[in-house]
């Protein structure tokens, strides 16, 4: 399939659900779908990406990689041989998450603890003393803890993730999408963000996402990863769907470039989708 539709779990995947549904019915051409993380509650897709392990834990847990193809980071299995409870030390009991154990003869063990992330965090405000600690903190403590997952590999449709590994879940399926030889590419939902903007999610206060509260992201990082993809598959087509009301580079929407940035890059309206 050489169109791909890569879904982001911004707002306007939502608000222009039937823009996004026109498009999927009037084009004719084979297609393939692509979401990340909590998508999964609302929409099956050809192939769902996750790289949080508290979401992973979540997806695989609904029962939904057994029948639906996902791609998980840091997906190593073990067999159930393996001792767990040495694992476990050094962890709270509040922060050890495992799925309950029927006949599995596996098992992900995946983690952070909070003396690792402490220390990252204390890095990061040494470089970024402006930055909000209460906001940051609960950015990247939010999913501290050991998550054991008992899993069916011969069952399930889980595929660990090679390259790129630390992205965000979006762009890592955009890269997975030109891996797996896509020629166009529609960015639906890519929101991008701004730290002087309150978080733009979909899922936004619900189970393993920040609260509503929260601020956006400093979009650097998502930009360097995107420009990336962009220059690596210049022979692939991009189109990315924004909203009429984003301007380029604005405080509101950091995350767009130029439309000259890139020539196989282009934007596209939801209101004129073809």
């Amino acid at each position: 399939m050489s169109t791909h539709i890569v879904y982001g779990n911004g707002e306007s995947r939502v608000r222009y659900k039937e823009q996004i549904e026109k498009l999927l019915k009037s084009t004719k051409r084979p297609m393939a779908t692509w979401a990340c993380n909590a998508a999964y509650r609302d929409i099956v897709v050809d192939n769902l990406v996750s790289v949080d392990y508290n979401m992973q834990q979540e997806i695989y847990q609904s029962g939904y990689p057994m029948k639906n193809k996902c791609w998980f980071a840091d997906w190593s299995f073990v067999p159930s041989e393996f001792n767990v409870e040495f694992m476990k030390e050094g962890f709270e009991e509040s922060q050890i998450y495992e799925t309950p154990y029927t006949d599995e003869k596996f098992l992900v063990v995946q983690g952070k603890r909070k003396e690792d992330v402490q220390y990252k965090f204390e890095q990061f405000m040494m470089e970024n003393p402006d930055a909000d600690k209460c906001d940051i903190w609960t950015k990247v403590s939010s999913d501290i803890g050991l998550y054991i997952t008992w899993v069916k590999p011969d069952e399930d449709k889980v595929t660990s993730i090679d390259f790129p590994t630390g992205w965000s879940a979006g762009n890592t399926a955009i890269h997975l999408a030109c891996q797996q030889g896509a020629k166009e590419v529609y960015m639906v939902g890519f929101d991008s963000s701004s730290y002087n903007a309150n978080i733009n999610n979909v899922y936004k206060g619900s189970k393993n996402y920040l609260p509503e509260s929260s601020r956006g992201f400093n979009p650097v990082n998502w930009n360097n990863q995107l420009k990336t993809i962009f220059n690596e598959y210049s022979d692939v087509s991009f189109i990315w769907l924004k909203k009429e009301d984003l301007q380029y580079g604005t405080d509101t929407f950091d995350g767009i470039f130029e439309s000259d940035s890139f020539s196989n890059l282009k934007y596209l309206t939801y209101e004129n989708i073809r």
